[in-house]
């Protein structure tokens, strides 16, 4: 059995300013984000498109925006609204941990619907884009939740090898948060991308993305502590397999409506001269 190794969440100080270990992750999935973006646009049928280094910096800028306004809204409205409701300068303090995927998942579809208007892009191509660039970054923020020492897991076997002691919960417990950065996150990178390296019809993409990670994250949920959870027909389900139900069925819906009505994706107009 392991004990949680319980890090300072503080990396280092800038002088009376602290770096977060939190903070940091977000940092190296903004990173990860652009150098996977420089290799997809290398790919023969994404570099067709016209698909520049200018693009992902531009869609970066955005991507951050939605990521981080959307995550923490997400939540502060799925899961602690009484929480925030009672502490509102709380919601500022993003480096402390708490975003929501799910609010970031809403946050960065809005966030690229407006580049896409913007660009002069057909948005259903900017979602495939941006999909398999997405997991990793996901994977660096639930690295970070287990430095906070956040999301503890369930109860688990003390015989199982990596059952771990969790600082301020008793028994030793699953290491949810590892868990969901290996499948949530490496696990759907490697489908994915395998996935997206040759053309696909328009929407396929995303929609594999949605899909995949609704069903993993329903998945290890089964691991993790519940925010809150409802039972439907006797059967207990959490507030994360709430909110990506409507992520399998969507997924799902858009990748038979993507292949039936297959289009591909097309390049976007140059500007006038």
């Amino acid at each position: 059995m392991l004990t949680h190794p319980m890090p300072d969440p503080i990396a280092f100080r800038i002088g009376p300013v602290p770096v977060h270990w939190y903070g940091l992750m977000y940092v190296l999935a903004f990173i990860m984000f652009v150098a996977l973006g420089r290799v997809r646009i290398k790919q023969p049928h994404i570099a067709r498109l016209g698909w520049k280094k200018e693009d992902l910096d531009d869609m970066l800028f955005y991507g951050m925006l939605g990521v981080i306004i959307g995550g923490r809204l997400g939540e502060v409205l799925f899961y602690r609204p009484e929480y925030f409701y009672h502490h509102p300068i709380e919601i500022l303090k993003t480096w402390t941990g708490g975003m929501s995927f799910h609010g970031g998942f809403l946050g960065v579809m809005l966030a690229m619907w407006l580049w896409a208007r913007k660009a002069g892009r057909n948005l259903f191509d900017v979602y495939d884009f941006i999909a398999p660039l997405v997991p990793l970054g996901y994977a660096a923020g639930r690295i970070g939740n287990f430095i906070n020492a956040e999301l503890p897991g369930r109860l688990a076997d003390p015989s199982l090898p990596w059952a771990m002691l969790w600082p301020g919960v008793e028994g030793p417990r699953h290491p949810s948060p590892l868990y969901q950065a290996l499948i949530d996150g490496l696990l759907v990178f490697v489908l994915l991308w395998l996935y997206a390296r040759k053309e696909r019809p328009r929407f396929a993409v995303a929609a594999m993305y949605t899909f995949l990670y609704g069903c993993a994250r329903s998945f290890t949920e089964y691991f993790r502590v519940p925010d809150w959870q409802v039972t439907v027909a006797g059967v207990p389900i959490t507030s994360g397999q709430m909110l990506s139900l409507p992520m399998i069925i969507g997924g799902l819906a858009i990748l038979w409506w993507a292949y039936r009505h297959a289009s591909t994706p097309t390049p976007a107009p140059r500007p006038a001269r």
